[in-house]
């Protein structure tokens, strides 16, 4: 089974769009096809930006977490700074709490600032992929078990 972190790009997605990769693979979560991992910081940035963007899904948010077995970490501030030497200050939390998971993918919309960045993947040992990939990981999968 994968094990991949959502970081709010994924989450926020998913809470307001009723279609679409994000939401997919929550469904799949729920259906126990995917382990999901997220932080703190991650629910309070994703509840912060729909309740300024989207108030209407905040309660879509607070379904998806009571009813998803989600794992969540919370890193320490020394493994923050350890990811704050190769992730950009703001992204450090994220990097930090999906390697100490050991989260097979660190699942993400932010092309310019995970997916596009080698470096990272690179030095955190993740991989970090669009939700329509693990997606696609996770339906292969299951093609070979079935």
């Amino acid at each position: 089974m994968i094990k991949a972190f959502l970081d709010a790009s994924v989450l926020f997605a998913a809470s307001y769009s009723s279609t679409g990769a994000s939401r997919e693979i929550i469904r799949l979560a729920f259906r126990r096809q995917v382990q999901l991992v997220i932080s703190e910081d991650v629910v309070e940035e994703v509840e912060r930006n729909l309740a300024a963007k989207r108030p209407d899904a905040v309660a879509v948010l607070h379904h998806i977490l009571d009813s998803v077995p989600f794992q969540i970490v919370a890193p320490t501030t020394g493994e923050v700074q350890q990811a704050a030497s190769f992730a950009v200050n703001k992204d450090a939390p994220i990097v930090a709490a999906a390697k100490k998971a050991g989260a097979d993918k660190l699942v993400t919309l932010d092309r310019r600032r995970r997916v596009d960045v080698p470096e990272v993947a690179e030095r955190s040992g993740l991989s970090i992929v669009l939700p329509e990939e693990v997606l696609g990981e996770i339906r292969g999968a299951e093609e070979c078990q079935g």
